[in-house]
């Protein structure tokens, strides 16, 4: 077994040992509305669960040379974005909205996606999705690189409502069999869910 220290190590060979290792990551799909109103939309696969109480989700959205990208700057502005759950029905659409396009172009038409009114924040979702959630910022926090040039903005969302396709739910759980999520590995590579097997957790 090989041992490396991290900071011995370049940014690029941190990267490359953290995605060949932390995965498969689950993909948000996020929306968030930009200047004009146009609809900027991202995968990220920095993405999990924070609590249940409330309800907190966190993204990860790694800056380029210390600028914010679009889904930051739209959400620190707005206080609102919406997280859908990559699948493998709309997965080749998803892929299509990480082209690096200017924030005054929204990456919806440039993937064919239906975009469809929210709840109880002003983002729209997208209709293709079988999963989303809409979220409330309920914290950013600037992370990594230098102090003036932060490597990361953690974007902690609070869930505020949800909307699940009724073929997922199972008694209030989602079978995620039905789902068919789609995760990131590293490179170009995915993956989808795969065999299942079940642990009962000690007591």
């Amino acid at each position: 077994m090989r041992s490396f220290a991290a900071k011995e190590l370049s940014q690029k060979d941190n990267y490359k040992l953290l995605i060949g290792s932390i995965l498969p990551r689950p993909i948000a799909f996020v929306t968030t509305l930009g200047q004009g109103g146009v609809v900027n939309a991202a995968p990220y696969s920095y993405f999990n669960i924070v609590t249940a109480n409330p309800a907190l989700i966190s993204i990860s959205v790694q800056r380029r040379n210390g600028q914010l990208k679009d889904t930051s700057r739209n959400a620190l502005a707005s206080g609102e974005f919406v997280v859908h759950i990559s699948d493998e029905s709309y997965i080749d659409q998803v892929n299509v909205t990480a082209a690096n396009v200017g924030p005054e172009e929204s990456e919806i038409s440039l993937a064919g996606l239906t975009l469809t009114p929210s709840e109880q924040v002003k983002v729209p979702g997208v209709a293709e999705a079988r999963i989303r959630m809409e979220c409330v910022l309920e914290r950013a926090i600037e992370l990594g690189g230098t102090e003036d040039a932060p490597a990361c903005d953690l974007l902690i969302g609070r869930v505020v409502h949800y909307h699940v396709d009724d073929a997922l739910l199972d008694h209030g759980r989602i079978d995620a069999a039905m789902l068919k999520p789609v995760s990131r590995l590293a490179g170009d590579a995915y993956s989808r869910l795969g065999e299942q097997f079940t642990l009962v957790r000690p007591e």
